[in-house]
Parts: structure tokens; C-alpha cells; sequence
């Protein structure tokens, strides 16, 4: 089944790209559910992830809006998903990608939105996809679907982009340093955390740990490849997938990154840093595990049955 065409917006011929986009005030929304993505999903697999996000979607024939304002790629990144998705049994998605605020600003656009059982954010530049989205009639539609009881989320920078703080630059590397990293303004949705994706597999340790440390009062949140954490009401996260979901509670460090000059190694001393595979589930606000039940695949499949 082809991918509609309808509302994947392109530009209009006569129509401005550039106007102003009214200000609006920002209400705080009903917390709901999120899904955040550390990237690279496997969509060809078990696709464990990306099954976990229909379910929570609505299951079969769930009606999921895929944004790729983030991404570079061209329409094949909404056909690609497209297919997946109604693999593991939802409806034909939603393409959707605003490239300016106008655009996003547009009530039909917005109104693509009206049912959604979850939005999914594509990977690419967190920054583009918050400075076109947060704001706009479209960001609003989008605040309105979590608080009404969708899914929210996506991958890669999809996920970053969830929160109110999001990171916005930064270098990699094992060592936290001075000025490295960098926040900007996310979308919202999920305040007191900081999300980083690619987590492990492009070594982003140092640059979320000097984040923290610079704004104690963040939790920060790293995500691996092939690996979700979902977040209800703003408060227990569970992991799913193939790695961890890394935290970094800075509540209580001694840090002298007020004072360090810019590229300089940061002490970081204190933290609390926890390491929470699938099947951990972990309160945000008390900073806690909560419950913890293995999921292991392979010793599920070459372990004896107690019968044999």
C-alpha cells in the first residue's frame, strides 16, 4: 500500500517560508507516555523496539504520525517506516515534515495530528526539528496528542528533542571537559532530564557527564542503539531493547565546572550513575530502581524446558 501523500508538506508556490511565527504562551501538559529511541532500531529483525512502540501506539491497526523535519534523507525515510510499522500491524501511517515554522504553523497540519495513537520523530538534527516545531500550531497539536494519551517520541535525535533541556552539540569521548557540550531548548515534554542517544556506541559519556555537571539539578539520560526507554507520566522509565539506558544523577557531585577554564578536564566527583538493561524499571524523580526482571533472549533459547 503506497504511503499517502497527504499531509507531507512541501512548499507551496506564492507561499511565504519565512513569515513570523505568533509567540505563544507555553502551558505545561498532562504527562503521559514517551518513547525515546537511542537510534539505529533494528527494523528488519525481532524489532523488539519498534514493536513496543505500536503496542503502545494502540496495537493493530494504530494510527501512528511519522515527522522527519530532523531528517536529511529524502521521502524514502517515510516510506521506510511506513512499512514497518504496518508490519508489526498498525494502519498506513501519517507522513508528515514541516521544514519551516510556517509551515508548521499551518492548522491543517496541526489538524493531521486529531486521533493519533503515537508520534514518531525520524533521526537527523534535533536542533532544526525544535527550532521548526516547539512553538507552532503543529508543536501545540503535538502537546496535545501526549497529554490526550499518545505516544510520543522517536529516535536518534527524535529523542533528544523530547525534552525541555535538550542537547544540543557536543564532542565525544570518555572525559567530560569544559564547554564541549551544549544545551538548547527541546520540546517540551519532559522536564528535569537531559536524553542522549547513540549512547554508548559513539562514546558520549563525557559530554552528558559535563551537561550534568554543569546543571546538577538535570538527571541526564543516555541511550543505546537498539534501545527505548519508556517514560510514563514523567516519572518510571522501563527499558526495552538490546543495551542500556545509562543515568546520571549529579544531585550530590562536587563539580569544578563553574570555575574550569573551556576544553579543560572537569572534576566530576560523587555522581551516582546507573546502568539499567531491558526489564529495569527506574523513578526519575526519586532517582531509584525500582524493579528489575532479566530479559535474556539467549539463554531463553538454549536453556533446557524443565520437561526435557
Amino acid at each position: 500500500m503506497p504511503v499517502p501523500a497527504r499531509p507531507c508538506a512541501e512548499p507551496r508556490a506564492g507561499r511565504r517560508t519565512l513569515a513570523p511565527v505568533p509567540r505563544r504562551p507555553v502551558v505545561p501538559v498532562a504527562a503521559g507516555t514517551l518513547c525515546v529511541v537511542g537510534g539505529a532500531e533494528d527494523r528488519v529483525g525481532e524489532r523488539v523496539v519498534l514493536r513496543e512502540f505500536v503496542r503502545l501506539a494502540g496495537g493493530e491497526g494504530a494510527r501512528i504520525a511519522v515527522v522527519a523535519t530532523a531528517s536529511t534523507l529524502g521521502p524514502e525515510i517515510l516510506e521506510s517506516y511506513d512499512e514497518v510499522f504496518r508490519s508489526l500491524g498498525a494502519a498506513p501511517t501519517t507522513p508528515l515534515r514541516p521544514q519551516t515554522r510556517d509551515e508548521a504553523d499551518d492548522p491543517e497540519l496541526a489538524a493531521a495530528l486529531d486521533g493519533v495513537g503515537g508520534v514518531f520523530m525520524t533521526g537527523g538534527n534535533q536542533l532544526i526539528l525544535a527550532a521548526v516545531i516547539a512553538g507552532t500550531r503543529f508543536g501545540d497539536a503535538m502537546r496535545a496528542a501526549y497529554s490526550g494519551g499518545a505516544v510520543v517520541g522517536g529516535t536518534s535525535a527524535g529523542a533528544s528533542a523530547v525534552s525541555e533541556h535538550m542537547v544540543a552539540f557536543g564532542d565525544e569521548g570518555a572525559t567530560p571537559r569544559q564547554g564541549t557540550a551544549g544545551l538548547a531548548a527541546g520540546l517540551g515534554l519532559l522536564p528535569g532530564v537531559i536524553i542522549d542517544q547513540h549512547f554508548d556506541q559513539r562514546a558520549r559519556y563525557g559530554r552528558l557527564l559535563s551537561l550534568v555537571a554543569r546543571s546538577p539539578s538535570l538527571l541526564g539520560v543516555g541511550v543505546d542503539e537498539d534501545t527505548a526507554a519508556v517514560i510514563r507520566g514523567e516519572r518510571l522509565l522501563e527499558v526495552h531493547g538490546t543495551g542500556c539506558v545509562f543515568v546520571a544523577d549529579g544531585s550530590a557531585i562536587v563539580t569544578d565546572a563553574p570555575l574550569a577554564e573551556l576544553g579543560a578536564p572537569l572534576l566530576v566527583s560523587g555522581a551516582i550513575v546507573h546502568t539499567l538493561p531491558a526489564g529495569s524499571r527506574f523513578d526519575l524523580l526519586e532517582r531509584r530502581l525500582v524493579a528489575f526482571e532479566e530479559h535474556n533472549p539467549a539463554r531463553a533459547i538454549h536453556e533446557p524446558e524443565e520437561n526435557e
